[in-house]
């Protein structure tokens, strides 16, 4: 599970917007689906899963459609119904990207001033003194970097993003790294109502002012099987384990 994505919309096809991911790779079509840029992984994951005992927890799946030179995934619009909703997203695991995205960064070293960037603004002091004379970092560093300094590492998850009812957004949770933060997190994000979070599997967590609430396993593309799930599953179970205790522990300090 990478890049995971979440979308608002007040009157369906009106204003929406996108809390995680690479930016453009989202639309709206016409009768409310969400069209996400076509990824060959990803289609072949969600044709299992719409057979798979997971599928009620994943969002319906309606094939493939394309629009000009590009072609995308036609997925259900987790939002449809909903008054004025809450949203969460978790990225889920103790890493967020494949071995072979590190080996070819590391083959293929380039110094990216943009991910540089990205760093400098969250700790300054993470770059070494090489690093800050160059004004860049390979992929594989901010990669490495990114996973390292997130409670990814240390509890198998992190929050990218949460949008409240009035659309305010947040997304900035680097230093958000201990159960007890995490649960302090889930309490602003069910504004101490714990009772209207449903608990299922873990990504996009959706609740709204009429009690509807809801989570979704989303976001597809790195995702592949594996014949042994003992085999290496990078952490998932430990980041629901993870989240189930965080929301026990929130729901004792709200009641």
């Amino acid at each position: 599970t990478f890049l995971t994505m979440m979308h608002w919309s007040l009157k369906r096809q009106s204003s929406w917007v996108q809390l995680a991911g690479h930016q453009g790779n989202f639309h709206l079509s016409e009768g409310g689906e969400v069209l996400k840029l076509y990824s060959e992984g990803e289609a072949a994951c969600l044709n299992l899963l719409m057979k798979d005992p997971l599928r009620p927890f994943v969002p319906q799946y309606y094939g493939l459609v394309t629009r000009g030179e590009h072609c995308y995934i036609r997925l259900e619009d987790l939002l449809s119904g909903l008054r004025r909703p809450v949203i969460m997203d978790c990225k889920m695991g103790v890493r967020t990207y494949h071995e072979e995205e590190l080996i070819k960064a590391r083959s293929k070293p380039v110094l990216r001033n943009d991910m540089y960037q990205k760093i400098i603004r969250v700790d300054p002091s993470a770059l070494s003194a090489e690093e800050h004379a160059q004004k860049g970092v390979t992929k594989w560093r901010y990669l490495h970097w990114k996973d390292t300094t997130s409670s990814t590492s240390t509890l198998g998850f992190r929050i990218e993003g949460i949008m409240m009812e009035d659309g305010n957004i947040q997304r900035d949770f680097r230093n958000i790294l201990t159960l007890a933060q995490v649960t302090e997190i889930l309490l602003f994000f069910t504004r101490n109502q714990l009772n209207v979070l449903v608990i299922g599997s873990s990504l996009l967590f959706i609740h709204d002012h009429s009690n509807k609430a809801s989570v979704w396993m989303i976001d597809f593309g790195k995702t592949v099987p594996l014949p042994d799930i003992s085999d290496r599953e990078d952490g998932y179970l430990l980041g629901l384990t993870s989240l189930i205790a965080s929301l026990s522990q929130a729901m004792h300090l709200a009641s």
